[in-house]
């Protein structure tokens, strides 16, 4: 077994390797070839050829272990999504910033809602963990509302739009939607994993205890131990060590509550003081955000595996279709109209609309833990898959179409689709 996971994960670098240098000359996020890599690994593009290839490349033995390499570059993803969510940039951004985010949240989780309601008899049941529909339509609200901040981060910055006053809208939005969207799939999946009354209140309980001690514990002591009046300063070395054993613990411990490893791994990253590792070790953060980086080409092919394009058939198309054009109308009108209305021009409130219409990986983390714990189905995985690529894929495109010079959109490098 542990030669054909070597054999494996030499596989998926090379290929991640190739797609993500064809995506850089498309002028695309490099990180989006690795995706489209982690697609083409599986069944629908490699499972079409000749012999087995899925099964030779990734026999069933050596699945549970690239799953949990793949999780493992999670976790440490999802620290960095954490660390990066800077709640400064919504204090004092007043009342635009508060309607926008609210409109380009409430009308795409409303009509993900209501496309679920749709879609529900053509969901395969015996992959669902829960009977009714309130579940899976709650969990694709919250898929279409997601916006992917750190995609969106590093497009305003290539394109110099962060000093302009749409680039600062833009992020401040994304933030407030990112730690909104957050909080709500936490509670569906209390919700999906809680089996009667008690044991829902359990888990509020611990999850509430768990941020207790993030926030009274965890975050002060931290912040004394890298006081930097203290008469040994922390090494570097140390500081790796505390980050990494803490947001592992912290995923840890959210996965034995019963919520996804990906929250606790995200809540320890949002709780540590930024200024203290800045001011002393900054390069610790960017080395555990090159080793997620290094990972996540895992995580995209255990995805892939999930994904058959192939086996979408005439439903699984019309599934395609109405989730990519829900996901689009609904995030464009949302953020577009409710911009408008707050006053901003309508060139303005064109760019906002297409700026928090890009997903990104953040969308594939969701969908991934939805997908693990039963909220929707391999078929609407797929077609969510495909939107999360095509909402990405067209805001550079979009952009030069609204008058934004070439080189803003250009070259967005790898971590871009985070």
């Amino acid at each position: 077994m542990t030669g054909d996971v070597l054999a494996g994960v030499a596989v998926i670098l090379a290929v991640a390797f190739v797609f993500a240098r064809l995506a850089r000359r498309m002028r695309q996020p490099m990180v989006m070839g690795e995706i489209i890599a982690g697609v083409a690994l599986g069944p629908s593009l490699l499972g079409l050829l000749p012999g087995d290839l899925v099964e030779a490349l990734f026999p069933a033995d050596a699945r549970p272990v690239l799953q949990a390499l793949s999780q493992l570059g999670l976790a440490l993803f999802m620290f960095g999504i954490g660390y990066e969510l800077d709640f400064t940039r919504l204090r004092g951004t007043g009342r635009r910033v508060t309607l926008v985010s609210l409109g380009s949240m409430t009308l795409p989780f409303a009509l993900g809602a209501g496309l679920a309601l749709l879609l529900f008899p053509w969901y395969d049941r015996s992959q669902l963990r829960t009977d009714g529909v309130l579940v899976p339509a709650l969990f694709l609200g919250a898929a279409m509302s997601i916006t992917a901040f750190p995609v969106l981060a590093r497009i305003i910055a290539e394109g110099g739009m962060q000093r302009s006053r749409i680039g600062a809208l833009a992020l401040a939005c994304a933030a407030a939607q990112d730690f909104l969207a957050w909080c709500v799939l936490a509670g569906i999946v209390v919700i999906a994993t809680a089996s009667g009354l008690w044991p829902l209140a359990r888990m509020v309980l611990e999850s509430g205890l768990f941020l207790v001690v993030l926030l009274y514990a965890v975050r002060p002591g931290l912040r004394w131990l890298l006081a930097p009046e203290r008469r040994r300063p922390v090494g570097s070395s140390l500081i790796h060590t505390i980050l990494v054993t803490g947001l592992l613990v912290s995923a840890w411990a959210t996965n034995e509550i019963g919520l996804h490893a990906v929250f606790g791994a995200f809540a320890f990253g949002a709780a540590i003081p930024r200024g203290p590792i800045e001011a002393q070790a900054p390069q610790v953060v960017e080395r555990i955000e090159q080793t997620s980086l290094f990972l996540l080409p895992v995580f995209f092919t255990v995805t892939g595996l999930s994904v058959n394009l192939g086996e979408l058939g005439g439903h699984g198309v019309i599934m395609t279709v109405a989730v990519v054009l829900v996901a689009c109308v609904g995030k464009f009108v949302g953020a577009a109209a409710s911009a408008r209305l707050s006053g901003a021009s309508g060139a303005e409130s064109m760019t906002l609309g297409v700026l928090l219409n890009a997903r990104g990986l953040t969308e594939l983390v969701i969908l991934n833990v939805g997908l693990g714990l039963g909220m929707l189905d391999t078929r609407l995985f797929s077609a969510m898959v495909t939107m999360a690529l095509v909402t990405t894929f067209m805001t550079g495109p979009l952009l030069q179409y609204l008058g934004f010079h070439e080189e803003a959109v250009e070259e967005v490098t790898e971590g871009a689709l985070r």
